[in-house]
């Protein structure tokens, strides 16, 4: 490959640079001695488009010792970081560069079996690394301890604990008290330790929170925004955020408009579920793969339904009361993701449209909504062992188009509203309320302003009807 260099100040070719692979290090390494800006750029974009998972780590490496900032970035990125990223590769080309997952491949190469321990903890103490679970992770230190065992067990304590081995499966956990390699180790055993307790101990895990229990980015799933109101009244887009890259992507568009339709997600597919197009009251279903970017049409439901809620309860997904265009509906149907069907349930007690529905400790529960009269503060919750709706205690707020979530065995409801069906201009509701199943409890937490997203608790302020009027979680 050849590069004609020019002089920048007359834009005239001063010299001709002849790329090849096995020149191209020391050929960068003198530009970087004698600071040649531009041989320097052409050098490390020659190396970007190299970028391999044979050789990624390598060439990182090589950008961190020659100071080349943006190769070490780009490199450190190809093998960490990215799914999916488009980024401008330096002045002297534009071009785009496409990554993918690669950290998967680049552990499986010998560059990372040949790595010295201090370079095996950067990545390993990484929040960013670009995993599918922190079983992936463990697995690679362990292959490259066992590459060379008697050299590298020395490391192996200080390595792990760079592993959130509390994350790990308990049966694996198990397994790794009684390995050969870990009996003999005290520090070894300690994590060990730590991380059983961990799981043998769930009610105190708010006490025991360090940087092992932590998840990593890539593991902690992703966020779909599906459809909702925009200037045309009603998208059809989907779009994905991405933790790592604090990003959001549009990742699929719906086949056509739907407003005040339900989600769920079977199977690590979104099933779009009923709403309503703008004329009428839709039951089609579509179920998205964003893996493979594909549009199934499922079976519809046997009710129109806008205004549902949808969840998924050990298995089978609810579509639970919602509006058929012309009556508020208390029928609820449950599809069988092994049957392909749809089938009816037993109703709620109470008609229930814009309803927040949400599953917890294996009950499903249909919260607030309104039934055609007025916005509700009633819950009740289906048992699908017995096949039946009980009332259990009302929110003190009436709710309808309520967002609910459940969190560490508490069932937690914000925003809304709260005026009668022929208001037009509904009154937000002002705060976030939480229930403990356990007890039949309800709590009101006090929350910024109406209608903001669901969260974590810690932080916010609740009102804890058995002590004080108010106290700080």
């Amino acid at each position: 490959m050849y590069y004609l260099l020019l002089d920048t100040s007359e834009s005239q070719p001063i010299g001709v640079l002849q790329l090849k692979e096995d020149t191209i290090e020391n050929l960068l390494a003198a530009a970087c001695l004698l600071q040649l800006t531009q041989v320097i750029e052409v050098c490390s974009n020659y190396l970007i488009k190299q970028l391999h998972p044979s050789n990624c780590l390598g060439i990182r490496s090589f950008g961190d010792a020659q100071g080349c900032t943006e190769l070490l970035s780009v490199a450190h990125n190809y093998t960490m970081l990215m799914d999916i990223w488009d980024l401008s590769i330096g002045s002297c080309d534009n071009a785009a560069i496409n990554f993918r997952e690669h950290f998967i491949e680049v552990i499986k190469n010998q560059e990372f079996l040949l790595l010295p321990a201090n370079e095996i903890s950067k990545l390993l103490c990484s929040d960013d690394i670009n995993v599918p679970d922190e079983e992936t992770i463990f697995h690679a230190l362990m292959h490259w301890v066992g590459h060379d065992v008697q050299a590298r067990q020395q490391d192996l304590a200080m390595l792990l604990s760079y592993i959130r081995l509390p994350l790990l499966p308990p049966q694996l956990l198990v397994d790794l008290e009684n390995s050969s390699m870990f009996t003999g180790d005290l520090e070894c055993q300690k994590l060990l330790m730590e991380a059983m307790k961990y799981h043998l101990l769930p009610e105190k895990r708010p006490m025991m929170q360090s940087p092992r229990t932590k998840p990593r980015k890539s593991t902690v799933g992703a966020l779909y925004a599906v459809g909702g109101m925009d200037s045309m009244k009603g998208t059809t887009t989907i779009e994905k955020y991405d933790l790592r890259t604090n990003s959001w992507l549009h990742i699929g568009t719906m086949s056509g408009r739907r407003l005040q339709f339900g989600v769920a997600v079977i199977d690590n597919k979104l099933y779009v579920v009923g709403g309503r197009d703008g004329l009428k009251t839709l039951n089609t279903v579509e179920c998205f793969n964003p893996v493979g970017k594909i549009w199934t049409v499922m079976p519809p439901m046997s009710t129109h339904r806008h205004g549902l809620g949808v969840a998924t309860l050990e298995g089978p997904m609810y579509a639970v009361g919602g509006h058929d265009g012309w009556s508020y509906l208390n029928t609820v149907e449950r599809w069988d993701p092994e049957g392909h069907q749809w089938n009816y349930v037993a109703s709620m007690s109470t008609p229930r449209s814009t309803v927040g529905v949400v599953a917890l400790n294996n009950k499903l529960y249909a919260i607030g909504g309104r039934d055609g009269s007025s916005c509700l503060r009633s819950m009740e919750y289906f048992d699908p062992h017995t096949n039946k709706w009980s009332l259990c205690a009302s929110m003190s707020k009436r709710r309808g188009g309520v967002g609910v979530a459940a969190y560490n065995g508490f069932l937690y409801v914000a925003g809304g509203h709260d005026a009668p069906v022929s208001t037009h201009c509904s009154r937000l509701s002002g705060c976030v309320e939480r229930h403990r199943d356990r007890e039949r409890e309800a709590e009101t937490q006090a929350k910024g302003e109406a209608g903001s997203t669901l969260g974590s608790q810690h932080g916010t302020q609740y009102r804890d009807s058995r002590t004080t009027p108010w106290a700080k979680d």
